[in-house]
């Protein structure tokens, strides 16, 4: 690994991970409402990782942990700081993954990615994944734990995705998913239903 790939990750390792951790549990706590790291929460910039998702992987990975990357983000950069600044190994095959890294041109196809089992459902892959924006997007109803009623969520993302989500979720096997764009990030567990609105 090359030293001139290496770039600062948070200003305070352990107090800013802890920060990015609770925010990630509350958004899955929470389904459907999006949530802004605050500045302190941010790490410096990496190029081609928003700071949610920058945030997400120095919170969530470390070496028990391997990552699969998307070809937009398998780059020199990013694997060199994920590596360094996370201890994550990075794995070439989906069904070897505890997470996955993911932009708009993976997610009609969620094939490989582990569900864990009956016994283990914790053992699946979470996904996070990168977007544009958190809004424009067809508006959908989400409803279930950890949501009053129902919550509306407009993500700009293709039909070809909830029905990949609906094909690879089996509660409690299943697929727990971050959305992430700029500094926002929203939650998405196996156990929200997603519907069109009527």
């Amino acid at each position: 690994m090359s030293a001139t790939l290496l770039q600062p990750a948070f200003a305070d390792p352990v107090l800013d991970a802890q920060r990015s951790f609770r925010a990630a549990l509350k958004a899955l706590a929470g389904p459907g409402v999006i949530h802004p790291l605050q500045a302190a929460q941010q790490p410096p910039a990496l190029q081609g990782l928003a700071a949610a998702s920058h945030a997400l992987c120095l919170a969530l990975l470390d070496i028990d942990t391997p990552l699969w990357l998307a070809p937009a983000f398998d780059t020199p950069v990013i694997r060199a700081n994920l590596t360094f600044h996370c201890g994550c190994p990075i794995v070439s095959e989906r069904q070897n993954a505890r997470f996955a890294l993911l932009d708009h041109s993976q997610l009609h196809d969620l094939h490989g990615f582990d569900l864990g089992n009956d016994r283990y459902p914790d053992q699946s892959c979470t996904l996070l994944i990168q977007l544009p924006s958190l809004s424009g997007g067809p508006l959908l109803s989400w409803r279930g734990p950890g949501i009053q009623t129902e919550n509306r969520v407009a993500l700009p993302v293709s039909d070809a995705f909830w029905q990949e989500r609906e094909t690879h979720n089996d509660f409690p096997r299943g697929l727990d998913v971050f959305f992430l764009a700029g500094s926002d990030l929203l939650g998405l567990p196996r156990s929200t239903r997603v519907q069109e609105r009527a």
